[in-house]
């Protein structure tokens, strides 16, 4: 390795899973792109590891098990003493950012969002109790608090940078958009992708730790498949995903054809085989990582609004998207059966990646502004006077919190 590169340190919530979920592969990307700029990165996490761990040998990241609180940390850290530390959620921030900032007060600190939390959250309160939209909670207050202490964070969502500005009066200075950053779909990808006659019945996939995915197998359990099977008696619901619980597993019903497979080896693979993927996403946030995986294998998508929420800009969706729950099914049984309409869908979604989540325009620009930020870091922390105010007082509070629990844990 070399030992005059830059260092980044990431402190995952998790080992990267991005056979599990879009947070894993949006962090695998990260590091995959900071590994090609030639930075030396540690990836240190407290969690435990599953058996759908990111396998990092073979790569120049090292591996570092973490305790939490627990003053090994700052041992650890001011050895490593990095360039960058890059915390994966904001309450990994909470648990680290003070010692950071004690031990290594001139490191650039990005906070990686994946998605507002506090969004999903009030979106999912709101659908539940039926009534208005709140964003003003506990847990925007801690998640806005992390944003303001951190030198920048990463939003995955246009939509999400429009809100935090607007709503909760953000610095650009402090936010940077940076979507999922993709490979071009090229003409020879096109070539080898199974043609719509080859293709049968419909899917569903995500990661049921993920309340918006148990919420949309639930919807499509219950209003949409009942119709939807009667107007397409041949066809299967094939519902994958990561982690399934019992009451996941329970909806399975053979005669229904309402099958319920649980994980799903290589996503893209599995997508690729099925005609059309439903997802009535009814709360939520960021990007959704399925669209993605779906678009790359050119599979058109029946989805709501808050689904391809800030994923098409002014293109045309790669199939349909409806909020009205009887319209949805009458788009998703006219696109499996229309030939023509399906191939415009897969069209569209070729352009909705290649336009907008092409890693060339964005890769580049972002190492260049944290860099930038780095050599100048100074200045750019002088100017957000509410962070250092967050960063004096929310540190302290919090330091001590945990300086109580690792005094406890050592009774």
């Amino acid at each position: 390795m070399n030992i005059t590169a830059k260092k980044l340190l990431i402190i995952g919530f998790v080992w990267p899973e991005p056979t599990s979920s879009a947070a894993g592969t949006r962090m695998i990307q990260l590091v995959d792109l900071f590994l090609a700029r030639g930075y030396q990165i540690i990836f240190a996490s407290a969690a435990s590891k599953s058996d759908f761990s990111y396998d990092f040998s073979g790569t120049d990241v090292v591996e570092q098990e973490i305790k939490l609180n627990d003053e090994s940390f700052n041992t650890f850290i001011k050895e490593l003493n990095p360039d960058i530390v890059l915390f994966d959620r904001f309450m990994v921030e909470e648990q680290y950012a003070w010692r950071v900032q004690q031990e290594c007060p001139h490191a650039l600190r990005l906070l990686d969002t994946e998605d507002l939390h506090c969004l999903r959250s009030a979106r999912q309160q709101s659908d539940k109790k039926k009534q208005a939209l709140d964003l003003f909670s506990n847990t925007a207050k801690r998640e806005i608090a992390s944003i303001l202490r951190c030198d920048l964070s990463l939003i995955i969502s246009e939509a999400e940078m429009d809100i935090l500005k607007t709503q909760f009066k953000i610095d650009s200075s402090l936010i940077y958009y940076l979507p999922f950053l993709e490979a071009e779909i090229e003409p020879d990808t096109i070539e080898n992708w199974i043609p719509f006659d080859d293709r049968k019945d419909f899917i569903f996939i995500g990661n049921f730790l993920h309340e918006p995915n148990w919420n949309t197998v639930q919807v499509l359990k219950t209003k949409i498949w009942p119709t939807l099977r009667k107007k397409l008696p041949e066809a299967r619901l094939n519902i994958y995903g990561a982690y399934p619980s019992q009451k996941v597993l329970q909806l399975d019903n053979k005669g229904e054809k309402f099958l319920i497979k649980g994980r799903a080896l290589d996503a893209r693979e599995t997508i690729a085989k099925h005609r059309l993927l439903l997802a009535p996403i009814q709360f939520g946030a960021g990007v959704k990582g399925k669209f993605i995986d779906a678009m790359q294998v050119g599979t058109p998508s029946v989805t709501t609004s808050i689904g391809a929420e800030a994923m098409k800009g002014n293109l045309n969706w790669n199939g349909s998207i409806e909020d009205d729950l009887d319209l949805f099914t009458d788009e998703a049984a006219k696109l499996y059966q229309d030939k023509n309409a399906w191939k415009i869908a897969q069209q569209n979604g070729i352009q909705i990646i290649n336009q907008r989540y092409s890693a060339k325009y964005f890769a580049e620009p972002f190492i260049t502004k944290v860099e930038r930020l780095a050599a100048d870091l100074t200045a750019h922390r002088q100017n957000n006077f509410f962070g250092q105010i967050l960063n004096h007082h929310t540190a302290q509070s919090i330091k001590y919190m945990s300086l109580w629990i690792e005094e406890k844990n050592r009774k």
